[in-house]
Formats: structure tokens, sequence, C-alpha cells
């Protein structure tokens, strides 16, 4: 026999219900607060409740007066006013708060215990799917997106003072100055020593764009980057690619490292030196923190859901690339037909990501065709293709360029430029490297020889 005692309700605070409802009639304007805070009526456990916080929003959309009289009106056009014990048990809520200052520490309860409850319920959820034995792909990819969207809710504190920020930052420099290592530790640099001069190497949150026309190599030099990082910093990276398979990314990545030109890896003409080199890049890449999703057309929510698992198994997460930006999809239905939207909703959304993992994102972009028709083929801002968000959103907005692949007389043949066309934190420049086609490597002018 289950005793009384045993029987748990789901995580609620009546009281902190009523004092919520309670401050917006005392003050129309703590509606303000809540709906910075994001509160809904679904956040009420009591049934009543939920009914007048609904009866309250409504009132406040329609830019009414709100107190026990419009109240009452409003539930009784929605039939609710004798299910909420009609207009004495409102007078009870009107009176039931002291003063509306706290409204905001009240509604933070209200909605740090609606999402206990719906932290239940997906549990709850989950356990039932468990014993339904679906296909375990399909179950493992529906838990993911129960916990995707619990992590959406907003439970953020108010506005810092900047006293305190100054406090938190104070502290932040005298733990630099007393370990100075820690200054390192958070950024990737690519290991050309002007590119990193000018950028101070690519820091955690940033969202980097880096744009050229095709043939012109940016994914070889996305790749160059991110075996500098990984095998000489021991970053941690992962690498989406939309474009190309992961087979070829690897014949790519074996070619730079192991300096086997890439046509005799396409077409398999190896000898025994080859073999012993291609080896030792085997060998060297085997235990550097390189993962790699060829997945095409990955969405928004996959995209985080992949970065988030990475990051909670190996415990840091230093560098993403993803090559490139105009094959993503955000994987919402409002965007169809409105390719320009939609990209301007992947570069914000990419910056958000960047910020809440902690560590910079490189995404490859095409550049229109406009760069062709000009006399002077050196790309500029305006060429971003799809969306002038990317440059808005962008901290760095790096553009690759190669003057032989215009002109095969040039006395710039092996060379490309780097062109920093946006750099937030300080000035843009030039940058040149030179290029070895035969081995898709980008190297310092000075190591080149």
């Amino acid at each position: 026999m289950v005793n009384i005692e045993d029987l748990k309700l789901p995580p609620h605070h009546l009281e902190a219900e009523k004092w919520v409802l309670s401050t917006v009639l005392i003050d129309n304007e703590v509606m303000y607060i809540l709906e910075w805070m994001a509160l809904e009526a679904k956040d009420f456990y009591q049934k009543e409740h939920e009914y007048i916080f609904a009866a309250l929003t409504n009132l406040r959309s329609t830019r009414k007066t709100i107190d026990v009289v419009t109240l009452s009106d409003e539930l009784g056009k929605a039939d609710h006013l004798d299910v909420v014990w009609g207009t004495d048990y409102l007078y009870e809520i009107a009176s039931f708060a002291i003063t509306s200052t706290v409204a905001h520490e009240y509604g933070k309860i209200v909605k740090e215990k609606a999402v206990l409850r719906n932290i239940l319920t997906a549990c709850q959820k989950i356990s039932g799917e468990v014993y339904d034995q679906e296909p375990v792909p399909v179950l493992l990819e529906r838990i993911e997106k129960r916990i995707f969207d619990l992590t959406q809710v907003n439970l953020s504190d108010s506005l810092m003072h900047i006293k305190d920020v100054l406090n938190q930052r104070v502290e932040e420099y005298m733990e630099l100055v007393d370990n100075p290592e820690k200054l390192e530790a958070g950024k990737v640099n690519t290991k050309y020593t002007a590119l990193d001069d000018m950028l101070g190497g690519f820091q955690p949150g940033q969202l980097i764009i880096l744009a050229a026309r095709p043939s012109m190599g940016k994914t070889a030099f996305a790749l160059n980057c991110v075996i500098n990082a990984a095998v000489q910093e021991k970053k941690t990276i992962a690498m989406f690619s939309l474009e190309m398979g992961n087979e070829q990314l690897v014949d790519r990545i074996l070619c730079t490292v192991s300096g086997t030109p890439m046509h005799k890896i396409t077409k398999w003409l190896l000898d025994d030196t080859d073999f012993a080199n291609l080896g030792e890049a085997m060998e060297t890449l085997s235990s550097a923190d390189m993962f790699m999703d060829d997945k095409g057309a990955v969405t928004l929510n996959e995209l985080r859901s992949k970065l988030r698992r990475l990051k909670i198994e190996k415990g840091k997460l230093d560098m993403v690339v993803i090559d490139y930006l105009q094959l993503m999809s955000a994987g919402w239905s409002k965007f169809a037909g409105n390719r320009v939207q939609e990209v301007s909703e992947l570069s914000r959304w990419l910056k958000e990501l960047a910020r809440e993992l902690k560590c910079p994102i490189i995404a490859l972009s095409q550049l229109s065709r406009a760069v062709e028709s000009r006399p002077d083929k050196r790309p500029m801002l305006s060429d971003l293709r799809e969306s002038w968000s990317i440059e808005q959103d962008a901290d760095i907005v790096m553009m690759l360029y190669r003057e032989d692949y215009y002109d095969p007389y040039t006395d710039k043949k092996g060379l490309a430029s780097i062109f920093v066309r946006k750099n937030r934190n300080g000035p843009g420049w030039e940058v040149e490297l030179q290029w070895m086609k035969e081995n898709m490597k980008f190297a310092n002018l000075e190591q080149a020889g």
C-alpha cells in the first residue's frame, strides 16, 4: 500500500506564483520585467494561475489597464472566471503581495520550478521511449533534441553594473600577470607569423570568415591552420566539411604533412619513399585531436549538438572550422525561398555559438562573381556572397587572393595574399604567404625556401 507521504508532487511554489500575479496588479509595469524574463503562462503550476497570467498577458498586449475589474472581464471572455474561483479569488490575489519591488526574484522562482518540471517530463518521456524499444539511433537523436530544448531556457540574471564587471576584469588581469601562460591557453595561432602578429591569434568567442573565389585555396588554407593548431599546439579541432568527404580531406592533409605531391596520391603513383613519408605523417596525425564530419547540409541544431557533445567528451574544444557557410541550412521552414535571410541567420547564430562554446569558429565563404568583372580582382567586403550580415556578425574577415590565378606572368607567381578586410580589435592589413600547390601548403615567406 502506498502512503500519501510517498507521493511526490512535481516541483512548484504556489506562494511565489501568487506573489508574481499580485505584483502585476499592484504595478502594471512589472509585466516589462516578466516579459524580459520570458515568463509564460505555461510556467505556472496551478492551472488557475496559468489562466490568470494568460489573461494578464492579453491585457498587456492590448495596452489596457490591469486591475481586478479588467482582469475578471478578460477571464470572463475566455470562460475562465468561474474556473479561477471567481472575482473573490482575484481580490485575494491582489492583496497577497506587500510590494512589487521583488517581482524579479519571485518570477525567477516560478521559472526555475517550471524548468525542473520540464526536466522531469523529459525524463519520463525518455524512460517510456526506452521501454518501447525504439531504434537506438532514433532514440538517441530524440533524447539529444529534448536535452537541447531544455538548455534553451534563459535563466540569466539582471544586467551587470560596470563596477562588478571591472572587479571581475581586475581579477582576470591579476591572474594573467601571475600566470602569463594562460594568455596563450585560450587562443589558437595559425603559425603564420605576420598573421598571428596582426590578429593576436584567433580568440575564444570570435567568428572568423575566410572568403575567396573558387580555386583560390581557401579549403587548403583552412586545413593548414587546422594542422598547425592540432599538431604543433596540441589543440582540439572540429572540422565540418559540407563539400568534400572525409577521405578527400584526409588525402589533402596527408599531402600537406608528408610533402607528397597531391597528384601522386590521387593517381596512386606512390613509390617506397612516398609510402615512408605517408607512414610518418599518419603516425603524427593519429595522435592529433582532429575531429571531422562530412555530413552534407548540416543544420544548426545538429552542429550545436555535435559540438557540445565533443566538448563534454574531450573536456575542451579549441577551434571549429566549417567548409563552407553557403552550404549550411538553418533547418527551419520559415526561410523557405529566402536564402539571404537564411544566411543572415546562419552568420548571427554562428557568432552566438562561438561565444557559447568559448572558442573561435572559422567559416569559409564564397565570394560573388562581381570580382571577375572588375579590372582589379582583389576581393572586397562587398563581394561577400548572399548576405551583408556576414560582414556585420564576423569579428574577422580574411580574403584569400592569388594574383597568378588571373595573371600567369605576374612577378608574384607562387604567392598568396591574405587580406584582413575586417578586424574588430585592430587594423586591417595584407599578409603574403608562399603557396606550394603540389603539397597544398601555405608557408611563411622566410620558411618557403
